[in-house]
Parts: C-alpha cells; sequence; structure tokens
C-alpha cells in the first residue's frame, strides 16, 4: 500500500511565492518518476512540472521560470516552489508518482490534491 499526501496550498496574493510537498509512504523499494498536475475549474488535468529518478526536469511553458521541482529522496518527498504566482496558477495541484513496491510491482498513484488560490 502506498499513499500520497500533498501540503502547502493555501491563499496567496499576486506576485508571492508557495512551496507545495508530497510526501511518499509505504510499501516502498523505489519511487521512480515523480511530478506535480493541476486542474482549474472547467480545465483538464494538466502537468506542471515532472523529475525523474535521474533528476532530470521537464516544466510546462506556464511555469518555466518561475517554479522548481525537486526532490529529497531520504524524505521520499517531491517539493514545487512557485514565485511569482498569477491568478492563471488557481487550481488544485496533485502529486503523482510512479513507485515500485517492496513486491515489486509498479504503480501510478495520486495524492488527493492540495489547492492553491491567487488572489488580491
Amino acid at each position: 500500500q502506498v499513499q500520497l499526501v500533498e501540503s502547502g496550498g493555501g491563499l496567496v496574493q499576486p506576485g508571492g511565492s508557495l512551496r507545495l510537498s508530497c510526501a511518499v509512504s509505504g510499501s516502498i523499494f523505489k519511487i521512480n518518476v515523480m511530478a506535480w498536475y493541476r486542474q482549474a475549474p472547467g480545465k483538464e488535468r494538466e502537468l506542471v512540472a515532472s523529475i525523474t529518478n535521474a533528476d532530470t526536469t521537464n516544466y510546462a511553458d506556464s511555469g518555466k521560470g518561475r517554479f522548481t521541482i525537486s526532490r529529497d529522496n531520504a524524505k521520499n518527498t517531491v517539493y514545487l516552489q512557485m514565485n511569482s504566482l498569477s491568478p492563471e496558477d488557481t487550481a488544485l495541484y496533485y502529486c503523482n508518482a510512479i513507485v515500485t513496491s517492496r513486491w515489486l510491482s509498479t504503480n501510478n498513484y495520486w495524492g488527493q490534491g492540495t489547492q492553491v488560490t491567487v488572489s488580491s
């Protein structure tokens, strides 16, 4: 059993910053790709950023230059540092991870989401 729990969301003013965290727990053998997605009202879920187990990162155009994804393997945690936030960043942010369990089964897992609201 693997669980992902996000934290760090909230209300922030335009131009402000937030740091999201996602902790992975359970019967973990290895965490492979970790990623952040977001979904705004009336829109489809979209990839924000991803990071591989080789620390290769990818960003959507909307976050390039403002967002930074990182991971702490010792803590089984992925972070998303978001700077210069604008109202267009308002969305429910989801953590995603490809996890190989201790019995060597590899699956795609999702967190419950954390709300980010950017407003004056």
